[in-house]
């Protein structure tokens, strides 16, 4: 079968599509071909050796798919012929793909498998994020950062589908454009963006996947009690914070770790799923893509995020 594999640690331009074995699946595993695949920043990272997670090269790339079931375990709800979105973790920018059952989810008959491979990562973080973590109740007020990204895009555009009202902090009026596609009610540009979110009366949630220097700016978006959510730092700069502006203020830092917990909690997953299914039927929650590439494309597509030139997401397409 193709495989997009990293050959050496040097990003974008070391990532080759090669011929590899179709992998094995384990007796507890399901196996699926594979439609289309999600291209995230984290794959970016694993092409440089940056990430948490460093396998040695060659390997596969891709951590979310979309496609069709072609084995499952005995006893299984999956069967032949499914359409499913799945997590593998790592070995999905590829034709086959194996993955644990907890991790494959059925997609629904209106949602495309190009669609289907955007929402494991992003939208199960903006889910863990607002819900789990953020505590997000309906006609609150959201700041999302970097919101015309895979992750601020998710997040906007989940928090509008839960009754939430929606600030996006953009570098450009294109990004305007994608941010208030995604549902935004007001966007801001990054250049004093403090101000211009005071004078809209400030925010219960910051949503943050940058970092750097937008940090304290951002808490001081807070009304009393609000929560400032740290996702990533696409940025580069992991900030630091000066802890009594949360004992003035009463405001909290609230980590957002989505991989670690979910993992470990095998139905947690699920769980996710089902309550994001109503949105997805409804088409409130719809991934905003900005491309698609075959997989021999598959260094391209990896040099866009890493050059900053992606709105909403980029995904690989096995035919």
């Amino acid at each position: 079968m193709r495989a997009v594999q990293v050959v050496r640690l040097d990003g974008p331009a070391a990532v080759e599509v090669r011929d590899v074995a179709e992998p094995q699946r384990a007796p507890d595993q399901v196996l699926i071909d594979v439609r289309a695949a999600g291209v995230n920043f984290p794959d970016v990272l694993q092409s440089k050796g940056l990430y948490q997670y460093k396998p040695d090269p060659p390997f596969t790339l891709g951590s979310e798919v979309a496609g069709v079931v072609r084995e499952a375990p005995e006893g299984s709800e999956l069967r032949p012929g499914d359409r499913v979105a799945a997590f593998p973790g790592i070995g999905g920018f590829a034709e086959i793909v194996a993955a644990q059952p907890e991790h494959v989810l059925p997609l629904p008959d209106g949602v495309s498998f190009a669609a289907g491979a955007c929402l494991p990562m992003n939208y199960l973080t903006a889910h863990f994020a607002l819900l789990r973590r953020g505590r997000l109740e309906a006609r609150q007020t959201v700041l999302v950062q970097g919101a015309a990204g895979g992750v601020g895009t998710a997040c906007v555009q989940l928090a509008a589908a839960l009754g939430a009202s929606v600030i996006a902090v953009v570098s450009s009026d294109a990004k305007a454009e994608v941010a208030r596609a995604a549902g935004a009610a007001h966007t801001v540009a990054v250049d004093g963006f403090r101000d211009s979110v005071q004078e809209l009366g400030g925010v219960d949630l910051v949503v943050d996947p940058v970092g750097g220097d937008r940090f304290t700016d951002s808490l001081r978006c807070l009304r009393p009690e609000g929560r400032l959510l740290v996702i990533g730092f696409t940025g580069g700069e992991i900030p630091t914070v000066k802890v009594n502006r949360l004992l003035l203020n009463n405001v909290d830092v609230v980590g957002v770790g989505w991989g670690a917990f979910a993992l470990s909690r095998p139905a947690f997953v699920a769980q996710q799923w089902a309550e994001l299914t109503p949105h997805l039927r409804s088409g409130a929650v719809n991934p905003l893509i900005s491309a698609t590439f075959g997989l021999e494309q598959a260094s391209e597509a990896l040099a866009r995020i890493d050059e900053r030139r992606v709105t909403g997401k980029v995904v690989l397409e096995t035919t």
